[in-house]
């Protein structure tokens, strides 16, 4: 039996369709399913049981003997939310409630981290353990990923295998739910459709020109790849990066939505609200050396060829992975 929390949710629902491709039907899904933006991301996924996040722990004990791997995915993952104290509970406290079961009942197991943990980077973007301590993550949601990271890092009993995996900027089908936290691709989709433009942010550093803001942006359909290679490789335990390696602008993910779209480009800058200007990223790139290095071999989808299929597969029909 697998588990999945934050099955309903954007990455956790691909993932239970990816194993559901590979034939893995005997899963238990995890969340709080009274979302309803939500409800369509297990239509169609093939599984064997809902249960409540809030009663997850309780069944666990009850199941233990049947569970062969989790996936930890569930979060709350809002990086304008600024009360600790809901991090915590969901975040930190949880994660480590998960970690003790699987490790009590000796229990392969995977979660989610973030590259938020990696802050404006100044210690670059190397997932080596040994740079964990030092990371400066600029809101609570980074902090709470790294805070759990820190704490895995020291534990003595740990799951027979495990992987935290730090998600750069995911991109893809079944993010509809997520408003405001949804990627750039999304956004950019709905405003060329709504306007027939698309507005990015000024730069406000004279070393980045506008639009050359860069991030490291995934396709979804990648991550969960990269999820079900460890989940069947379970060799090496660590923290692992998950982005692509390649760093690209706000400005070639514009374009590339326009030509997506079928589209004429109609780029307009606007300023970086105040409020986040001192703490905006310029750039991100996960250095992915350490995953390669188990020999994963598959390539990643070019930003072009990741939003063209997420375009014109999924957003123009608003259909779902």
């Amino acid at each position: 039996m697998l588990v999945v929390t934050g099955a309903a949710g954007f990455i956790g629902s691909c993932l239970v369709n990816k194993l559901n491709n590979k034939g893995l039907k005997d899963i238990v899904v995890v969340d709080d399913f009274s979302h309803a933006t939500k409800k369509p991301n297990l239509e169609h996924k093939i599984f064997k049981e809902r249960v409540h996040r809030e009663w997850f722990f309780s069944w666990f004990e009850e199941h233990y003997e049947e569970i062969e791997f989790v996936f930890h995915i569930g979060a709350r993952t809002d990086t304008t939310e600024f009360d600790k104290a809901v991090f915590d509970r969901l975040n930190v406290n949880y994660s480590k409630e998960v970690w003790a079961l699987c490790s009590r009942y000796r229990i392969q197991l995977i979660y989610a981290s973030s590259a938020a943990t990696y802050g404006l980077g100044e210690f670059g973007y190397s997932d080596d353990h040994g740079l964990v301590e030092r990371l400066k993550p600029l809101n609570p949601y980074g902090e709470s990923k790294n805070e759990f990271d820190k704490w895995v890092l020291k534990q003595e009993n740990t799951p027979p295998y495990w992987a935290g995996l730090k998600f750069f900027n995911v991109y893809g089908p079944n993010e509809y739910h997520k408003g405001r936290m949804a990627s750039v691709i999304f956004h950019a989709f709905n405003q060329v459709s709504q306007s027939g433009k698309i507005r990015l942010f000024r730069s406000h550093r004279p070393d980045f020109e506008d639009g050359m803001q860069l991030r490291d942006f995934i396709y979804v359909k990648d991550v969960v790849d990269v999820i079900y290679f460890l989940m069947t490789y379970h060799n090496k335990s660590g923290i692992y990066n998950l982005g692509t390696g390649r760093a690209r602008s706000f400005l070639d993910l514009a374009r590339a939505t326009f030509r997506a779209m079928e589209k004429q480009e109609n780029i307009e800058f606007i300023d970086t609200p105040e409020d986040i200007r001192e703490k905006y990223q310029y750039f991100t790139e996960a250095d992915m050396g350490k995953l390669r290095s188990l020999g994963y071999t598959l390539p990643f989808y070019s930003l072009e060829e990741g939003i063209e299929e997420y375009v014109q597969g999924y957003l123009t029909e608003n259909k779902y992975y």
